[in-house]
């Protein structure tokens, strides 16, 4: 809707208003009058009930929020209260005509008080609510950001939000320190890397880095040159290295790295050798004997 339809139905607005204010005024000034207001009061009467409608209404196109709410209670209150007012003149004749000073506002005695009571006190609320309504509008900061501006922050919060937080690596604890003496821990690396089976002990391997898995079929040219030992050679060849050792020394450990092959083979080859000993040292007896 452009400009100009806008101040049309303002204008459209304000004559409706300004229609039902007239028709209104009689039965508040009547009620004015039959309440004991004076000429002069009874005339400015629905200026202070209706105008403080009017008032209210402009509030609520003004503030936002909680005070924007009071605005509309306000409101409500002397929309009812004026509507009750109207309708009460309605029902008693006795009250219409501008020359009626005093008279009753229903026949029953509560119902008659209870008008008078409403009567008598919109004026003094129009007073308390309408300076609390200005006061909010003169106080009132609208948000002078344009529409371009708020959707131009929030979609910067939006792509913020969406921003992924870097979360640092955590460091490993440190369970324990290595005692005073204890093998340093490249030497524990070291040791433990040697007791994997198939594993060669080259001196020159750097320490405590782990041999790299094979992706793929190993060539020729990249293959130890020595060859594969079956259990017999293995057998032959650990005898002649623990020929002179005492069974005492005969470990699997000792046997391992004396002939340079895997736990399993070393301990084979010591239960064999062992067995061996002891088949020797019961054969002895007998030849001396003989």
């Amino acid at each position: 809707m452009n400009r100009r339809g806008k101040a049309l139905l303002v204008l459209a607005l304000v004559a409706v208003v300004g229609m039902a204010f007239r028709v209104s005024w009689n039965a508040l000034r009547d009620i004015a009058n039959a309440v004991g207001a004076d000429r002069t009061a009874a005339t400015l009467y629905p200026i202070v009930v209706d105008g403080l409608m009017a008032l209210a209404l402009v509030a609520t196109l003004v503030l936002a929020g909680r005070d924007r709410t009071f605005a509309l209670r306000v409101l409500g209150t002397y929309t009812l209260a004026s509507l009750v007012l109207n309708y009460v003149h309605g029902l008693v004749p006795e009250l219409h005509g501008s020359t009626v000073e005093w008279g009753r506002l229903a026949d029953w005695d509560p119902a008659n008080w209870a008008l008078v009571l409403l009567a008598t006190s919109l004026p003094v609320g129009s007073i308390y609510f309408g300076s609390d309504l200005v006061a909010k509008v003169l106080h009132h900061r609208p948000d002078t950001a344009t529409d371009a501006e708020k959707s131009t922050q929030i979609e910067a919060e939006r792509s913020t939000s969406d921003l992924g937080k870097s979360t640092p690596t955590p460091l490993a604890p440190v369970t324990e320190l290595p005692a005073v003496g204890a093998a340093a821990p490249e030497t524990a690396a070291r040791e433990r890397l040697l007791e994997q089976p198939g594993l060669p002990t080259d001196p020159t391997d750097p320490v405590g880095h782990a041999p790299r898995r094979s992706t793929g079929p190993v060539p020729q040219s990249a293959r130890t040159p020595r060859p594969n030992r079956t259990a017999g050679q293995l057998l032959d060849e650990a005898r002649t290295v623990t020929a002179d050792w005492p069974v005492e020394a005969l470990t699997a450990e000792a046997i391992r790295k004396a002939v340079r092959t895997s736990s399993a083979n070393g301990r084979t080859l010591r239960d064999a050798l062992k067995t061996e000993r002891v088949r020797r040292e019961s054969e002895q007896p007998d030849e001396v004997a003989a």
